[in-house]
């Protein structure tokens, strides 16, 4: 998408145009989903707030200056919505002793780092409680 299509998108946004909002939404719904799922484990609870990010962004867009690029800004949308989520569900986390681990630790080499894939990685910040998760994102 050229600057002049998105600045044009923009403006359609800011003017509550449903068509901006909805090519908006399909151009950077996937990449925000994904936002959305480094910070809570849950498919169902990431589309909760990835419906909200877009709220906030539908109703916020008159603040977007133009300084930056409008995927940073949406992008800071999505994260602050995450966290307001994880701060309002925090008593639900799970502690975890960092001894737990050390044992595991010891026992790894660099040839098995080596091996680990992305998706890999991504899964197992997944399973961390969401407040380790929030720190390590």
């Amino acid at each position: 998408m050229s600057e002049h299509e998105e600045q044009l998108l923009i403006a359609g946004c800011r003017r509550g145009e449903a068509w901006a909002q909805k090519k908006l939404y399909e151009l950077h719904a996937s990449v925000m989903m994904g936002v959305c799922l480094r910070y809570v484990k849950n498919y169902e609870t990431a589309q909760d707030i990835l419906q909200e990010g877009f709220i906030k962004v539908f109703t916020k867009i008159h603040t977007y200056a133009g300084s930056g690029s409008f995927g940073g800004w949406m992008r800071k949308v999505f994260v602050s919505t995450a966290l307001e989520y994880l701060r309002q569900h925090q008593a639900e986390q799970k502690k975890v002793s960092l001894s737990d681990c050390e044992e595991t630790l010891e026992n790894i080499s660099a040839t098995d780092i080596e091996r680990i894939s992305a998706d890999d990685i991504l899964r197992c910040i997944q399973s961390l409680p969401e407040g380790y998760q929030t720190v390590f994102n």
